[in-house]
Order: C-alpha cells, then structure tokens, then sequence
C-alpha cells in the first residue's frame, strides 16, 4: 500500500515493497522508490520525501552546489540564464546567455560553464561576467559542449555532441568527442569513439571515467591513466523501460557516491548502478530530470533538475565531489 501527503510543497510518498524485497513499478508523474536490489535501501530511508525546492521554470540543466555560498549555480536552457537557486525557494539571474548547460567548479572554485549557443567553454565570476576558455580545436568551432568535471590531475574534461548545435550552424568537427582542458583553456582530444557523448563523471579513486552515451542510451567506463581513456567498454544500459508512459531520451546527468555506486538521469527519474554496473534501483521522479547534484553541508542530498521544478531527496550516502577533493 502506498500513502500520499501533502504538506504545503513537501510531497511525501512511502514506498510500498513485495516479499522479494523489490517495490513495483510507480505510474508516470509519481515519486517512489523501485528496488531492483536490496542494496537499494542502504542508499534511501524507505520514507524519504521529495520536496519541491523552487519553480516557474522550463528546463534546468547543470545544477552545482556552492559551498561556501550555500546555494546551487542552475543553467536555465529555455530562459538563457544561469541562475542561483536558494534551498528556500529564491532564484537570482547572475547571467543571461544562450543555451546554458552542465556545470562544475575547478580546482580554484571557478565557475565553469558549457555554453551551447557560444559554441564554447567559458569561466563565469559571481558577477556574472565571463571569460571565454576555449571555442575551437585545431581551428574548427566545438559542436556544442554539454557537460564537464574535475579531473583528479586538475584538468577539466567535458563533452562535445552536436545534441545543441545551434540550428543553422555548421559542424566544423567531424566528430563528436571527449576533451581535457587546462585551466588555460588548451585542448587536448581524447575520444571520438561514442555516438552522442553527454554526461560523465569520475570514479571515487580517479581511476576510472564514465560517459553517457545518449544515443546508444548506454553508459561506458574507461581506465584513466595520466590523463587518457583507455579500454573503453560498456559499464550498464538503460533500458527503454515504461518509456511509452514516462518518456526519455537516454541517459545525461551522471554524479557518483562516495562508495563508487553511479547516478544517471534516465527514463522516468534517477537510476542507480553499483560499481560494477549492477542496476540496483530507480528512483520515479514527478518531472523528468535532466540533470542533479549533491547539495548541503554534508553533500548527502540530491538537488534534481527537473522541467519546470527543483527538487531536493535526502539519501543515506555521501556524493562524491571532485571540486571539493581536488580543490587547490
């Protein structure tokens, strides 16, 4: 049995679980929890609630938790503004731009953004004025970057997919690839092997990288070694599960716990892979996501990013945050 309460913007949803240990499946547009392991529930409180955190939007993207500021950096797609969103619902313009996407801090806790219409990666001070990094490999205009992170050497590494080419422009790459990225913007190509490359993160130790594979709705793992991917294979599949009830386009935003477990949005809400690619749970979201981040004092809550609401999720685990670890 399952049990709805709303209180004010709080929604509180228990999970109704069968003798095998696992949850059945929630219909569209409802927040539970699917178990597809036991090991799901050392993640969540089985009463966790989602709480709406902020609205009036009409596609997040990028969140990114500021800790020492205690709020999130949040790209607004549709309205071209990167935003602050406060966990007590207020939301400030820092910039307008075209097409705002993923997001991270670096090393010296700048602000670095992929700006699709830009074609470009840029640094953005809390002012709201920004620097241009990088727009062009080997003299060809990038695609249109998607998402980036924080190495554990202190490089950045990001995504270029023409998933937000902007219409009418020309693709000067003739692939759609992985970069790395110093702090002076200098590029160095490291993959061209996938179809559509958008989220990725890495592996608590800094031996491994994941990328999504939207296109192929696939997640793959390479070896990181001194700044390269090698061995690159497939890590886990999101399945078209309840698609023609949930919609999705495959995966995107990707973070990982402190135990190596990974996160990435896909078809309905969160799923959940153990570090061996094991889908241990899917966690229903009420708005499909595009992106989340790991947010307070103690990064142990999901901020998610949905359509036109923010939300937050309390778990039992910690996130792993490169920018904090790796900070200089």
């Amino acid at each position: 049995m399952r049990i709805g309460i709303m209180i004010g913007t709080l929604l509180v949803l228990t999970a109704s679980i069968d003798a095998s240990g696992q949850t059945p499946a929630a219909p569209a547009g409802h927040f539970e929890f699917e178990a597809k392991s036991p090991k799901f529930w050392d993640l969540f409180d089985k009463s966790a609630a989602l709480e709406k955190v902020a609205s009036g939007f009409s596609f997040t993207e990028g969140p990114v938790w500021d800790e020492k500021g205690g709020f999130l950096y949040v790209s607004e797609e549709d309205q071209n503004r990167v935003m602050r969103v406060y966990p007590d619902g207020r939301v400030e313009t820092v910039l307008s731009i075209g097409d705002p996407d993923g997001a991270t801090f670096d090393q010296h806790h700048r602000l670095i953004e992929t700006a699709s219409v830009l074609r470009a990666m840029i640094a953005l001070a809390p002012d709201g004025k920004y620097q241009v990094l990088a727009d062009k490999y080997q003299g060809k205009k990038l695609n249109s970057p998607n998402d980036v992170v924080l190495g554990p050497d202190g490089a950045l590494y990001f995504t270029d997919p023409t998933y937000d080419l902007v219409k009418g422009e020309k693709q000067e790459l003739p692939y759609q690839a992985i970069f790395r990225m110093k702090d002076s913007g200098a590029l160095k190509l490291l993959a061209t092997d996938m179809n559509m490359p958008n989220g990725l993160a890495f592996s608590p130790d800094g031996k491994r990288l994941y990328v999504d594979d939207t296109r192929a709705r696939e997640i793959r793992v390479y070896d990181f070694i001194a700044g390269e991917m090698k061995n690159g294979r497939l890590f886990a599949r999101e399945e078209q599960a309840r698609e023609s009830a949930e919609g999705g386009d495959g995966p995107d935003g990707m973070k990982v716990d402190v135990q190596g477990n990974v996160w990435v949005t896909g078809t309905g809400g969160i799923w959940v892979f153990d570090p061996e690619g094991t889908h241990l749970g899917t966690v229903h979201l009420i708005e499909p996501a595009a992106n989340f981040a790991w947010g307070d004092a103690d990064f142990s809550t999901l901020y998610l990013c949905g359509r036109a609401s923010m939300y937050k999720l309390k778990t039992k685990v910690k996130g792993f945050v490169p920018y904090v670890v790796y900070a200089k």
